[in-house]
Order: structure tokens, then C-alpha cells, then sequence
């Protein structure tokens, strides 16, 4: 039997919820406009994860068997393509792993599907050749990109940094498009705030790598054909 149709463990009893506020409370004070209540939360598989973007072209995350809508603008989508875009072309030259994007779903732990914008995976970290195909494969990404949307909650994204950390990620990336400054962590509790006036590097993960914020930021921004 397949993990994704295992019913969910019941959650221990500190995080047991009486009201849809408590609920909110433990996924990150995020808006309840992103939470489906079909599956009744609590109660919510992988398979329904799949089967909400089968049916609704709809990507959720699943996190204490709640589906959780991901969020993300047009905008937003823009910049994390772009990124990737930067990221592949070193990739092509420098044959470290391989990337996905923004539907890139990832079982990093029994129960907690994440979809970070951007993944990057070492090759020796990925399934062998001859392994079975899975919609949801049982990988946790060594760099994940997350860019910021209003829908996001600092709680939502603190949770998230932590479970990437725990889940095996070297380097997390937080992408602010407002304020055009990326958050680079090593740890939980170890980053550096870089402005669009500083570059992007990939540090050990992935060496060689670097990429000016302005160029991202202007390429990810402009509205129409330049004079």
C-alpha cells in the first residue's frame, strides 16, 4: 500500500483543535480562505492532494491532514521563474542536480507535503533511474526558494523554514518582491538579508554560482518593450 492512502495519524493532544481559530493558530495564522474543508481538516491525504489538482487544477500543500492552498500571484510566479531560469543556466554548465518549479510537490516527512516555488536536488539525492514515478516522491529539497506573497504569514513561514531545515535543506531562500531583498538561511537561525544592491551567491551548495538581485529584480519587474 502506497503512503498516499494511509490515513493520517492523529495528531497528538496539545495539537488537537476545538475551533476553526485554534486551527489557523497552528498553521500559521494563515487566512482561512486558503484552508479546504473537503477533506474535513484533520482528516485530509496525499491522495487528496492529488486528486484537488486532478479535478481543480488547484495546488495545496498538506500539513496536519489539512490541505492548504498555495499561494501565489502573478508576479510572484514571474520572479520565481526567473530564478530558475538564472539557476538553470548554471546548472547546464556545473551538473549538480536538478530543478523544479512551483507544482513541484515533496513528501518531506510522513503527513507534510510542501511546494516550495523553486527546488533544487543533488543528483546523488534523487531516486534511481530505474525507480517508479511518484506524483508526490519522498524527497526534500538541498535548496528551497520561496517567494513572498501577501497570502503568506510570517508564522506560516517561519513553520516552513523549520520544516525545510529539519527535512535535510542546506540553504533556503526567502524572495520579498516588495521590498526586492532575498533572505538567505543556512540554519533556522542563521541568515543574511541581502538588498537588490547585493549578489546572490550559492555558497557551498552550489559553488560558482552568482547572480546580481538588481538584474533578477528588473528582469522579473519590467512591463512592457524598452525604448
Amino acid at each position: 500500500m502506497s503512503q498516499a492512502t494511509l490515513a493520517p495519524p492523529l495528531l497528538p493532544a496539545k495539537h488537537r483543535v476545538r475551533t476553526v481559530a485554534d486551527l489557523l493558530d497552528q498553521l500559521g495564522d494563515i487566512p482561512a480562505s486558503r484552508v479546504l474543508v473537503d477533506p474535513p481538516p484533520g482528516t485530509a491525504t496525499e491522495t487528496d492532494v492529488i486528486a484537488v489538482h486532478a479535478r481543480d487544477g488547484q495546488l495545496c500543500e498538506l500539513v496536519d491532514g489539512v490541505l492548504v492552498e498555495k499561494t501565489m500571484g502573478y508576479d510572484e510566479s514571474r520572479l520565481a521563474l526567473e530564478l530558475a531560469i538564472f539557476l538553470g543556466v548554471y546548472l547546464r554548465q556545473n551538473d549538480l542536480g536538478t530543478l523544479a518549479g512551483a507544482d513541484g510537490t515533496l513528501r518531506l516527512m510522513p503527513g507534510l507535503v510542501r511546494i516550495p516555488d523553486v527546488s533544487f536536488v543533488v543528483w546523488g539525492r534523487m531516486p534511481p533511474a530505474d525507480a517508479p514515478a511518484k506524483p508526490i516522491p519522498d524527497l526534500s529539497p538541498d535548496l528551497a526558494v520561496e517567494v513572498l506573497s501577501e497570502g503568506n504569514t510570517p508564522r506560516e513561514m517561519d513553520r516552513k523554514l523549520q520544516e525545510y531545515f529539519d527535512a535535510g535543506a542546506r540553504l533556503v531562500w526567502y524572495v520579498e518582491p516588495r521590498d526586492r531583498t532575498v533572505t538567505v538561511y543556512t540554519a533556522p537561525d542563521q541568515f543574511t538579508v541581502l538588498d537588490e544592491t547585493a549578489t546572490l551567491d550559492g555558497g557551498d551548495l552550489l559553488p560558482g554560482f552568482a547572480l546580481p538581485l538588481r538584474e533578477l529584480f528588473a528582469r522579473a519587474s519590467r512591463r512592457g518593450p524598452e525604448a
